[in-house]
């Protein structure tokens, strides 16, 4: 993949930065709006910290602790196609052995047996179900399990057309969702209806029409997952907030949207990614179709995308600097992405290749989050150096953890 398609040049990124943790090395590029030559560009560690010292002020960045800069590492390197846009910077960093990452488990990975929760709607944090005690938290077969049953068994599937389903003081996980038994107090906290016949089933009188029966929060009408069974709730890890019940202790207050489902799906992906040694995911509508590609590339990342109003450009800098905001890099998921819906030639022949080669681990969700989840991704996308943002008709992105 060292192939770079040219992309179209978006004014705005001042300061991007990209520190890999398990090559102790970095990458730093300047926009031309900013400074104009490698002389320019001044760069200075502290304790933690970064302090990048341009025409237009001096911009300190926040590292993670036990990431500092290898003083004098920083030597101008080529920008290829890019150099009338973008100066790029490599350097070295030493990072210090820190137990305490600062990243974000998902529920999968804190759910315990024994121990009492309370779970919220993430839209608007109403309690829907109350001190719940699991006897049993158990992993559910991966997504695509019903495939491979034929290699386990010398005999007749015996689970064909059988759900797993939880028992009661069961919680059972699955890739992005949890099934849990339901309860009287769910009558008071969620409503249930079954999903509208899409456009394409009804079209296709050959199709069986495969109608979900939604599970939504009664205050908000937030769509929170699907009751798969009479006594069995399906609720998405992107949809809920689970905390331990401690007393009568409130939540915090909710998360930006945007921000919840990055960081959610991000670290799922992680754990998905080292749990099953993958790299490739399909993202999936609860009807098995594609809706996005991913291919992880590193999970080591670290970065800092500053803005060029936030830097201060030479055509715009008074004759003295004003002080800047102290930004923070931040650990991040690199990957490389494929919207199915792109009509682009490439891009088609990607998905194909995906799909006849059984390429990549099924990530469902419902399709609204699917699409909240590429216009995170395309953000991130847009907010790239231009010499970052395609690779070999793949385009590039950061899921912050």
């Amino acid at each position: 993949m060292a192939g770079v398609e040219m992309s179209t040049k978006t004014p705005g990124v001042g300061v991007f930065l990209e520190l890999r943790k398990g090559l102790q090395s970095g990458l730093l590029i300047v926009g031309k709006d900013v400074a104009n030559s490698p002389a320019d560009v001044v760069l200075k560690g502290g304790d933690s910290s970064l302090h990048i010292r341009t025409p237009g002020g001096e911009l300190s960045l926040k590292l993670p602790a036990g990431v500092t800069l290898e003083q004098g590492s920083c030597i101008p390197t080529p920008a290829g196609g890019f150099c009338g846009e973008e100066l790029h910077y490599r350097l070295r960093i030493n990072v210090a052995r820190i137990s305490a990452e600062d990243a974000h488990d998902s529920v999968m990975e804190t759910l315990r047996a024994k121990k009492s929760y309370c779970f919220y709607c993430q839209g608007c944090m109403t309690r829907l179900l109350e001190d719940r005690v699991f006897k049993r938290v158990l992993p559910l077969p991966n997504g695509n399990w019903n495939a491979i049953v034929d290699d386990w068994c010398c005999h007749p599937d015996p689970f064909a057309n059988k759900k797993l389903l939880p028992r009661a003081e069961d919680c059972l996980l699955g890739d992005t969702f949890l099934l849990l038994p339901r309860d009287d107090s769910c009558d008071q906290t969620v409503t249930q209806e079954v999903s509208p016949v899409g456009a394409e089933d009804s079209q296709d009188p050959k199709k069986p029409c495969r109608r979900l029966a939604l599970i939504s929060c009664r205050n908000c009408s937030s769509m929170l997952g699907e009751a798969v069974a009479p006594g069995t709730l399906k609720l998405y890890i992107t949809q809920v907030v689970v905390e331990p019940a401690v007393g009568d202790r409130k939540p915090e207050a909710s998360l930006n949207r945007s921000v919840f489902v990055e960081r959610t799906v991000a670290a799922r992906l992680l754990e998905l990614s080292n749990s099953l040694s993958t790299f490739h995911f399909s993202v999936q509508t609860p009807d098995g179709k594609a809706f996005l590609l991913l291919w992880l590339l590193n999970s080591d990342s670290i970065i800092a995308s500053i803005p060029v109003m936030c830097v201060g450009g030479e055509r715009s800098v008074s004759s003295q600097a004003l002080p800047i905001p102290s930004p923070k890099a931040a650990r991040a998921l690199k990957l490389l992405y494929v919207a199915c819906s792109d009509t682009g030639t490439m891009q088609r022949d990607i998905v194909t290749s995906w799909e006849v080669s059984a390429i990549g681990h099924p990530v469902v969700l419902p399709l609204k989050v699917c699409e909240e989840l590429l216009r995170v991704i395309d953000d991130s996308n847009s907010t790239l150096p231009a010499s970052m943002r395609c690779m070999n008709s793949y385009e590039a992105a950061y899921l912050r953890l």
